[in-house]
């Protein structure tokens, strides 16, 4: 009875080690002899697996370097922490529903060309990327220093349940990715976006079809992001499919297309954000500000894309480096990538059209061909504007071609049907020039001297003048009386994304990233 019982339980032991192990060992090709610790599965076509580190060959590796096994598309189904160090990030990682990665303070993240690198979290997923001032998150390009460009590699793709004006999980990300996004929850939380940086991502996947730099579908407002700066995206540098999220202390710098994108029913807040544009890097689209609709064809769908911003600082390309709107000048200078993203020109600091309803309070622009263009082809735009349901109120403009334009790419500021092509008449302001002065508080200004603007004194030699020197009339001219920002803002004094002497991009920045050492 012993020796049955002791060959019984030999046996049950051994057939538990095979099953194991067959668990464990799903492909041969991403598992060492090391290890027999990473459990695989497949979802759809595409290998899963509760770990994402892998050596540099693909095969399992607790103490790997390389984000994803090296397949094109890889899912990460569980619960991780990278330590602070230095990876590979290799294909289109998708971080599951119900799985959570977290990412040490210093830790840099290199995503590779060849592969077009993308980080995706996906609805239910979370990311937990906590830099700190001292020792932010970087996310950047795989080439070698001196050598890298927009579009080196895909970006940061976040995607929750939270509403859009699509329906639930109505809409496939923008880029390529498999992952649809959008539910009913507004709070919904994807994690946490702090001291973070994303250089040269935008990588694209067809022709002038890039993944943006910074991607938001559906992104709820329990999910927290602060302190990003985006610089050298071969796309957009932000861009919210819908969602509900709130954003504090952003920076695009040096983008492609556009700065700050709302589509789909976007309707969170965002407070202190700059924008700063290279004067020869323009989309092939017309690169402007803030792009708004409420979608793609202009419809009247609720949500409708609502978004309050307030305390917005853009520094167009005109006034540096002997600027010319034309695609001889526009050239992409010497970041210009061969990857057959096409250039264009600059056209508006704020193009709003397709039925948004987006507001804008408390900010600065200075520099660009047109200030403002409230376009009609589509949608409702100018009439929602008229009704109030577009708010642009205590907005300085200065140095700008033209303070207004009524049609995407024409740089003229008369009284234009942009559904009909036709002058309505050309002695006459256009709609947006007009109802651009007709706002509370909002001015117009000559030139930019006329600001009183001045570069930090730490950034001198990369930035333009963005900050307001004592003196300048962007000092004390802020409100927030209006309704919209009562609750969530943090009220200011001053207009744009900085009071006189106070830099909240100390530490954490970096303003020449081919330069820097990874």
């Amino acid at each position: 009875m012993k020796t049955n019982s002791f060959l019984h339980m030999a046996f049950m032991a051994t057939a538990l080690s095979m099953s194991m192990a067959a668990c464990s060992n799903d492909d041969d090709d991403n598992t060492s002899a090391e290890t027999d610790t990473y459990v695989w599965g497949t979802d759809g076509s595409i290998k899963t697996c509760d770990h994402l580190l892998f050596d540099a060959d693909g095969m399992a590796d607790a103490e790997g370097t390389m984000i994803g096994n090296g397949d094109k598309e890889f899912v990460f189904k569980g619960e991780q922490t990278l330590a602070k160090g230095t990876y590979l990030l290799r294909g289109w990682v998708y971080v599951a529903d119900g799985s959570v990665l977290t990412i040490e303070p210093g830790t840099v993240i290199r995503g590779e060309k060849e592969s077009a690198a993308t980080l995706i979290i996906e609805p239910g997923g979370k990311i937990i990327a906590q830099g700190t001032a001292q020792e932010p998150i970087v996310f950047t390009s795989a080439q070698d220093k001196g050598n890298r460009k927009p579009g080196d590699w895909g970006g940061l793709i976040l995607c929750g349940n939270g509403t859009n004006n699509k329906g639930v999980l109505g809409q496939q990300i923008e880029g390529g990715p498999r992952t649809k996004h959008g539910g009913e929850d507004a709070a919904d939380n994807s994690g946490i976006l702090s001291y973070v940086r994303v250089e040269f991502a935008g990588y694209p996947f067809q022709k002038d079809k890039e993944i943006n730099a910074v991607t938001f579908g559906s992104v709820g407002s329990g999910t927290q992001v602060d302190h990003i700066q985006v610089s050298y995206s071969n796309d957009d540098s932000y861009e919210w499919f819908g969602g509900n999220v709130n954003c504090r202390y952003l920076i695009a710098y040096n983008g492609w297309d556009d700065e700050f994108d709302t589509d789909n029913g976007y309707s969170g807040r965002v407070q202190y954000a700059l924008s700063v544009r290279h004067p020869r890097i323009a989309d092939t689209s017309q690169s402007n500000g803030f792009e708004s609709d409420n979608d793609a064809d202009g419809s009247l769908t609720t949500p409708f894309t609502s978004a309050t911003f307030s305390n917005v600082t853009f520094i167009g390309p005109m006034g540096r480096d002997d600027f010319e709107n034309t695609t001889d000048y526009i050239n992409g200078g010497d970041v210009y990538p061969q990857n057959g993203s096409a250039l264009g020109k600059f056209q508006a600091a704020m193009q709003i059209r397709r039925s948004s309803h987006l507001a804008c309070f408390n900010s600065v622009a200075v520099g660009y061909p047109i200030g403002l263009i409230i376009d009609a082809q589509k949608g409702n735009t100018q009439e929602y504007a008229k009704a109030g349901d577009l708010k642009l109120q205590n907005i300085f403009m200065a140095g700008m071609g033209i303070t207004g334009s009524d049609a995407n790419k024409r740089y003229v500021d008369d009284l234009y049907d942009a559904v009909g092509k036709a002058v309505i008449d050309a002695n006459q302001e256009s709609y947006s020039t007009t109802y651009f002065k007709a706002q509370t508080g909002n001015r117009v200004y000559a030139d930019q001297a006329d600001l009183l603007l001045t570069a930090p004194s730490q950034y001198a030699d990369l930035l333009p003048a963005c900050m307001p020197q004592s003196g300048s009339p962007l000092i004390g001219a802020a409100s927030f009386s209006d309704t919209q920002l009562s609750t969530w803002f943090e009220q200011t004094d001053y207009v744009g994304a900085f009071a006189a002497g106070d830099n909240w991009m100390d530490g954490w920045t970096e303003f020449d990233p081919q330069q820097a050492d990874y």
